[in-house]
């Protein structure tokens, strides 16, 4: 053993109280919301964490105060997290179910269910590809089991060889449901063997059968031969939160419970003596105490510092030194360009995705890179975009630079929680002291023939997100410089291309990093209206300038390129020199559609500079018909831009 018993009994009684401690904060009014409990399954976290090394790794689920103290966290900062104070770990930002402590190796709680595991895959492996020799350990409840997302962690894993231990937590309930209810089979285990991975049912309740399994399943872990799922069955003593009355649960399945209780087990223990666990529980009754009052008197949080750490401060302009002769290339071999040259001045970016790494991605975006940069480097996935996304956030929480592809954009929803939930968060509940550095890039709008599954336009859904930015690049210039601005950000990017411009030519200047991930773009100056607009429809609407310039009228046209963060200070300059007169243009559905936003702003900004109310072109609210006829007639184009600029200046 590494603990003697009766220090293991301290660990775990310490918890206890410190949950039962927590409940009482609760009816004191010194949390708000609600509290999840590891009420009874204390001997998991501290059975387990005495098994791992420093420097291993350790994520858990909502239900994860005791993981946090088992990794080291400090019991006050715990204490005061929960109870939303400005000295707890996170400053009062995550509260009960998603504090973090990444300065001891807890990289925090997860109130998705199941979102934690890909995250714990990107980890590993950053890990293996380091080959530092950490292990990441994974908590899950059994109703995680369910998830897609839980899944999808183990198949990437599997696939991978991934240094990850799965730890399910199985007490028998899912929040409310008994687990009988909605699964078939005695073990959960038998999923994670049909997948390949090699699996254990344990006695959760008995600290000591859990240090000696993880102790296993770290040490295959190690050398090269995991993943490992354990399924330590186990009890839940209270309620799946603070305010829950349990009326649902028989008195019987209450009463199993407390007969399986790990600290009434190990009191009785030979070699235990009364005397010995008396003097522990008053000692720990003592300094729970303490860290109660401490708790009670401590601070809220200041609102001036709400607003910090959402980005990391903003980057310098690259310095430019040299200038290159610039070369006519398509789009796409503007983006391989920016990987390769991303990839060979930076050895912690990786490069992976559905299809990315033999075949060189669907459209040939990634073709030759895994040949130059290695299998290592540059990989083909399981199709499991929640693996992919959520491996990325945690490879880059661990100095990696992952640069992921989601084959359509339209894909992406059915694993936005590790964008909406998960990168977007890391920098900000950790004030700073973590961060996801990623890129996801992803195709997206309406070519010929293709169906409404494969043509939507995402740009106003990801850019409400804050913690991420979104940029779309609407150049072979800008493809490639975009590219490598989102490489170098500190912060998660997202960069949405067109399919359709992937064959469009135009020079390109191959000269590294030459600007940072915010900025639009003026590419025509003129007096009468401005056109506002992005991606797709820069083209279209410099074509529309073209015939208003036949006609007689000058029209700035302003390529947005970055929705978040939004250039205002090139919107402001756009409406000025129009004399007010604008309009916004994108491929999206009008309705909800980014170019409300812009409409918003500057009806809000620049309203006394207005000539004409703000004018929006976009594709009417209808699913769109993959066959080309009906798609032309939806679509907005360069002549219904120069219509509604004609519109906008009276004509």
């Amino acid at each position: 053993m590494v603990i003697e018993r009766l220090e293991m009994y301290r660990r775990m009684a310490f918890i206890r109280r410190f949950e039962e401690q927590v409940l009482e904060l609760g009816r004191e009014g010194h949390v708000a919301g609600s509290i999840h409990l590891c009420l009874g399954q204390e001997a998991i976290p501290v059975g387990a964490m005495a098994a791992l090394q420093p420097g291993d790794r350790v994520l858990s689920t909502y239900r994860g105060h005791g993981w946090a103290l088992a990794a080291g966290a400090d019991p006050f900062a715990v204490m005061a997290e929960i109870a939303q104070r400005a000295e707890g770990t996170n400053g009062g930002r995550s509260g009960s179910p998603l504090l973090s402590a990444p300065e001891v190796g807890f990289l925090g709680e997860n109130s998705i269910i199941g979102a934690g595991l890909p995250i714990a895959d990107g980890v590993a492996m950053a890990s293996q590809f380091r080959g530092d020799g950490k292990v990441v350990l994974t908590s899950l409840g059994d109703g995680a089991m369910n998830q897609g997302a839980t899944t999808e962690a183990m198949v990437f894993a599997a696939a991978k060889n991934l240094p990850v231990i799965f730890v399910c937590e199985n007490n028998g309930w899912s929040e409310m449901t008994p687990i009988t209810t909605t699964t078939r089979g005695e073990h959960l285990a038998t999923r994670a063997q049909g997948i390949g991975i090699e699996s254990h049912v344990v006695d959760g309740n008995d600290p000591v059968a859990v240090y000696e399994v993880v102790r296993e399943a770290a040490q295959t872990c190690r050398e090269g031969r995991g993943p490992v799922f354990i399924e330590f069955k186990t009890a839940r003593l209270s309620g799946h939160y603070n305010k829950d009355i349990q009326h649902y649960r028989p008195a019987q399945d209450i009463e199993a419970a407390q007969a399986v209780d790990p600290l009434t087990r190990f009191r009785e223990l030979e070699g235990s003596s009364e005397a010995d666990i008396a003097r522990v529980d008053a000692e720990v009754a003592e300094r729970i105490a303490a860290l109660a009052e401490r708790t009670r008197q401590a601070p809220a949080p200041s609102g001036e510092a709400v607003f910090e750490h959402l980005y990391a401060p903003d980057l310098p302009s690259p310095a430019v030194t040299a200038s290159v002769e610039p070369k006519e290339v398509p789009y796409f071999r503007a983006v391989n360009e920016a990987l390769k040259d991303a990839m060979t001045r930076r050895p912690e970016v990786l490069l992976y995705g559905e299809d990315v790494g033999v075949a060189g991605g669907i459209f040939g975006v990634t073709r030759k890179l895994q040949k130059e940069f290695g299998s290592e480097r540059v990989f083909d996935t399981p199709i499991a975009e929640a693996a992919i996304l959520g491996s990325a956030v945690g490879a880059a929480m661990e100095g990696m630079r992952p640069v992921v592809e989601i084959m359509w954009a339209d894909f992406v929803f059915v694993a936005l929680d590790q964008i909406v939930n998960q990168a977007s968060n890391v920098r900000y509940i950790n004030r700073g002291k973590a961060s996801a550095p990623l890129v996801i890039r992803m195709q997206q709008g309406v070519t010929s023939g293709s169906c409404a599954q494969h043509s939507q336009s995402v740009e106003a859904i990801l850019a409400h997100v804050p913690g991420i930015k979104v940029g779309l690049p609407a150049t072979p210039q800008d493809a490639y410089a975009m590219t490598l601005a989102a490489i170098e950000d500190p912060d998660p990017v997202v960069l949405i291309e067109h399919r359709s411009m992937y064959q469009d030519v135009g020079l390109v200047r191959f000269e590294g990093p030459s600007e940072i991930a915010a900025g639009a773009k003026f590419h025509r100056d003129g007096d009468d209206v401005a056109i506002i607009t992005w991606g797709s429809m820069v083209a279209p609407a410099l074509q529309a300038a073209d015939q208003l310039q036949a006609e007689g009228l000058s029209a700035t046209v302003l390529d947005l390129r970055w929705v978040r963060p939004l250039d205002k200070a090139a919107i402001a300059r756009a409406v000025a020199q129009s004399g007010g007169r604008v309009v916004v243009a994108h491929e999206a559905f009008l309705h909800g559609g980014f170019g409300a936003e812009v409409s918003a702003v500057i009806t809000e900004s620049h309203f006394d500079q207005l000539r004409h109310p703000v004018v929006r072109v976009g594709t009417p609210d209808v699913r769109m018909p993959s066959a080309p006829a009906l798609q032309e007639l939806l679509l907005p184009n360069a002549d219904s831009i120069a219509a509604a600029a004609r519109g906008a200046v009276g004509k």
